[in-house]
């Protein structure tokens, strides 16, 4: 009685929240601006994964001698791939969220992006020297310190054109001869004034008071990042992201929120691995992919290996079918056919199995027995090859072995309490078919 109380109140409490959170114009534009990026993190993070050959000065392996060779005769080409693909992500970030809120408001997205993308070199690249023979700028906020910047930027972009072009703002009526595409450039020519000279006043204070824009935002909003890269936010946003999808909310409701700290992490501790120096972050995307949830959410892999040895008929079934998906990072198949969602039998082990896998491996990771992240291959790669290539250290593989082990014993008192009840109801099935 009390679980059906606390799954109605849910329903009626959270899941309208969550819902309008799925839905706000700017999370789901920056949601699916994170998710376009994944080719571009895959390649960046290639490029990083090539320059890391590991190797010591022990190391006699031929094939590992010659990757070290490679790496370091193309030592300039990988780190200039990876600085123009995950070391640029908040450039890119501003293209998308633009590009995504425009097509909210029905815009055509040409003329946003191109002011975005003015706006957001204007106030993240900082000029050293603009001399006739040549120009050189700072562009260490392109990577993911910049993303707060860049997020400004696109919204306040889009919102301003968008409001100043549903209000005709300096329109120029113009004679019906005139061609369409002339005619939207003078419909648009104030708006972008008015946004590029913003833009240039921000510059100008920025400038006056000795940084950038995302200089300004990192030092105001760093505690915060660094409180985001803990074990108790990694534990507090596991659980949390778990309680919903068990009650039907999809994690991909809270991407506009956490992505732009998984990503940004990431992009900064690839950055860093390039440059040789210590990578900061913990909790980074790979980490939660590869680390966290192991399988999918609910790190159902270790489930799917039970159920693929289950007396039960159904289970068995469930097991076959979704034991591939979940080696993968798939957990649907298993979280509706078991089914998990909204079953009081698995509410502890769906919260806890992730829970523990996120705690013990930021403990490890972040103590430096277990390297760090620095890129992200694909969220659909199996978590042991992951988990080893986003860090490039063995003992990362061997922790995902040790974990799926251990959800493999946080699932089994319950799976087995689960798989009674199924065996007798079948057995019951197939007397009453029989007689």
């Amino acid at each position: 009685m009390k679980f059906n109380q606390l799954s109605d109140w849910m329903e009626a409490k959270v899941m309208p929240i969550a819902n309008k959170l799925s839905r706000q114009r700017h999370l789901r534009a920056i949601r699916d601006t994170f998710i376009s990026l994944i080719s571009v993190t895959l390649v960046g993070g290639l490029a990083a994964v090539l320059s890391a050959a590991p190797v010591t000065e022990n190391t006699t392996n031929g094939f590992l001698l010659a990757w070290a060779g490679f790496a370091e005769a193309n030592s300039l080409l990988l780190t200039w791939v990876n600085t123009v693909t995950l070391g640029a992500m908040s450039l890119y970030a501003c293209i998308g969220i633009t590009h995504f809120l425009s097509k909210h408001y029905k815009l055509d997205t040409l003329m946003p992006v191109l002011l975005s993308v003015a706006g957001f070199v204007m106030l993240v690249l900082d000029p050293i020297e603009l001399g006739w023979a040549g120009k050189s700028v700072e562009i260490s906020y392109f990577d993911g310190k910049g993303l707060l910047a860049a997020i400004a930027v696109s919204i306040f972009t889009t919102e301003a054109y968008a409001y100043m072009r549903r209000h005709n703002w300096g329109r120029i009526k113009l004679p019906d001869s005139v061609p369409a595409a002339l005619n939207e450039t003078f419909a648009s020519l104030v708006p972008s004034t008015i946004i590029i000279l913003v833009f240039s006043a921000v510059f100008a204070a920025c400038k006056a008071a000795g940084t950038t824009l995302p200089g300004l935002i990192y030092q105001v909003v760093s505690p915060t990042f660094k409180a985001a890269d803990s074990l108790g936010f990694t534990i507090v946003i596991t659980l949390l992201l778990h309680v919903f999808w068990f009650f039907g909310i999809h994690d991909a409701a809270f991407a506009g929120i956490l992505g732009p700290i998984r990503d940004g992490n990431l992009s900064v501790n690839a950055a860093a691995q390039l440059a040789g120096e210590a990578l900061p972050f913990t909790f980074t995307t790979s980490f939660w992919v590869y680390f966290v949830i192991i399988g999918g959410c609910g790190s159902v892999l270790a489930l799917a290996i039970l159920l693929c040895l289950s007396k039960s008929k159904q289970l068995k079934t469930v097991g076959r079918i979704g034991i591939l998906p979940a080696f993968f990072g798939i957990s649907e198949p298993i979280i509706f056919g078991v089914p998990l969602m909204l079953n009081p039998v698995f509410l502890i082990p769906f919260l806890l199995a992730s829970t523990l896998n996120g705690a013990i491996s930021f403990v490890l990771i972040s103590s430096g027995l277990i390297g760090k992240t620095f890129a992200m291959l694909s969220w659909n790669m199996p978590s042991v090859f992951g988990a080893f290539l986003s860090t490039m250290d063995i003992k990362a593989a061997v922790l995902i072995v040790a974990l799926i082990a251990l959800d493999l014993v946080v699932y089994l008192p319950f799976f087995k309490m689960y798989e009674k009840s199924l065996v007798k109801m079948e057995t019951e099935s197939e007397s009453e078919n029989n007689g």
